[in-house]
């Protein structure tokens, strides 16, 4: 996968989206657990099946509005923001110590950058949460948008993040990448059905899910499967 591919005429294939948490670093588990550590107050606990179940694909936000939805979270929405606070602040501890990248993402970032794939992020995340990882592992200057939370109202599977991303990636741009010129890389269908809801092509990678959990044009377990070729194939 590492040479290099140079698009030629009029290509197709134009632009990556990732998804971050699952995709770029192995840190759903840290969520999971930087969870349970604030719920732990209120006597609740998400069980690891249940979280990857029904709550990795929500916000920090819709997290906690879904538990008090259930029942489950006694108390009131307006004191969401800090509990959003304090379990940002047990995360970065966390991401600090134990947070690393996914095997081959590094090398696939470096051959998409040669051959000049605009990237972008559209994540669940935190804004901090994302650009601190990025920092430390030196791939922040990789993605030229991160779409993140605190930008969209409505989070996956609603397209508004990934339509985001994709009107960022176009700014200033004379010639206007479309979304069936761009491939999202996910790894739960929260995010794969955003994507096909924005009219985007999917990737979907066996971090978080098993392949016969998935549903993309594409499965695979490791970034190092894919090629430029295989990104093309699918815009085609």
């Amino acid at each position: 996968m590492g040479r290099c591919l140079r698009n030629k005429g009029e290509a197709m294939f134009k632009a990556v989206i990732f998804d971050f948490d699952g995709v770029i670093t192995d840190s759903e588990v840290l969520h999971f657990r930087a969870f349970n550590a604030v719920l732990k107050q209120y006597a609740v606990e998400l069980t690891t099946q249940e979280y990857y179940k029904s709550y990795l694909g929500f916000s920090d936000v819709d997290c906690f509005k879904f538990l008090i939805h259930q029942g489950r979270l006694k108390i009131e929405e307006n004191e969401i923001p800090a509990m959003v606070e304090r379990k940002t602040v047990i995360f970065e501890s966390l991401a600090k110590n134990e947070g690393q990248l996914i095997e081959g993402v590094r090398d696939f970032l470096a051959v998409l950058a040669a051959n000049d794939i605009p990237m972008g992020i559209c994540s669940g995340a935190l804004l901090p949460e994302i650009e601190m990882t990025l920092e430390d592992a030196g791939l922040r200057g990789h993605f030229q948008t991160i779409v993140s939370a605190e930008h969209v109202k409505k989070s996956k599977p609603n397209p508004e993040g990934m339509l985001l991303a994709l009107k960022k990636l176009n700014e200033n741009r004379s010639e206007k990448i479309q979304p069936s010129q761009c491939v999202v890389i996910e790894d739960s269908n929260w995010g794969l059905q955003a994507a096909k809801a924005a009219g985007m092509h999917t990737v979907g990678v066996t971090n978080s899910y098993g392949a016969d959990q998935l549903d993309a044009e594409r499965i695979v377990a490791n970034l190092a499967e894919l090629s430029l070729e295989d990104l093309q194939k699918l815009c085609e």
